[in-house]
């Protein structure tokens, strides 16, 4: 998947020291894109926005 017109954002939980940093963009036609921020040209996994909503949903529950 061509991720070249993301618009990568930090996750407001992503600490200033460099750890556990996530950035997602949703920006995209029908998906949403999740990777780490300090592997900008690593992986990034993909997932449809209603699955990416119930899982921020149920993170938020926890």
């Amino acid at each position: 998947m061509d991720l070249s017109r993301a618009r990568w954002r930090k996750s407001t939980r992503s600490n200033t020291a460099g750890g556990n940093c996530v950035e997602v963009a949703d920006n995209l036609s029908g998906v949403v894109a999740v990777r780490d921020s300090k592997d900008p040209s690593g992986p990034a996994l993909i997932f449809k926005p209603q699955a990416w909503r119930g899982f921020v949903n149920l993170a938020k529950q926890n």
